[in-house]
């Protein structure tokens, strides 16, 4: 995967429009009750049709570039996530994510700090991110994957793994006929 390099004292760069637009529907998300009505909305206007149909998210939510996320159907994502999207992150369906974790798609060259190094996050169908796991940049999640608790996932896993630590390393796999997909 290539990583794709962003200078950010460029402020066309940083797309200061939609910056804005995302910061005031975040403000607004996160002010509202996870049973409100109006929640759908606002995550609607959010991710525009980049968001599958039965998204269910518990505010807060954190994060930047939301432009950049793609969501697909029946995606669950609990509180206090964190969606660092500059490089892209892909939910495919059916993707549970638990409360505090952390979707890192770009970070900043270590010798000049205003430039940002992007490179995409997948989550593929299905799979499962613990609560305070955090995934790094350019890493892809396998079909049906868990990924344990507080993990930090710094490799691809793959379909079916589970995958624990720091760095996450798969311990076992899953039954693959045992899922309906």
């Amino acid at each position: 995967m290539e990583e794709i390099r962003l200078d950010t004292k460029n402020p066309e760069n940083l797309e200061p429009e939609e910056g804005a637009r995302c910061a005031r529907l975040v403000h607004e998300i996160n002010q509202t009750f996870p049973l409100d009505p109006k929640l759908p909305e606002l995550l609607s206007e959010l991710f525009g049709s980049n968001a599958g149909e039965n998204l269910r998210l518990n505010p807060p939510l954190f994060g930047a570039a939301f432009n950049h996320v793609r969501i697909g159907r029946d995606v669950f994502i609990n509180s206090n996530c964190l969606l660092m999207a500059r490089g892209g992150i892909t939910i495919e369906d059916g993707v549970m994510i638990a409360a505090n974790a952390q979707i890192i798609s770009n970070n900043h060259d270590p010798y000049d700090l205003s430039v940002l190094t992007l490179k995409p996050v997948v989550i593929k169908k299905g799979s499962w991110v613990g609560a305070g796991a955090t995934i790094l940049p350019g890493v892809t999640i396998g079909k049906h994957a868990v990924i344990g608790a507080a993990s930090v996932v710094t490799h691809d896993v793959p379909d079916y793994a589970v995958a624990v630590g720091n760095p996450a390393r798969v311990v076992k796999f899953l039954e693959k006929e045992k899922f309906k997909d």
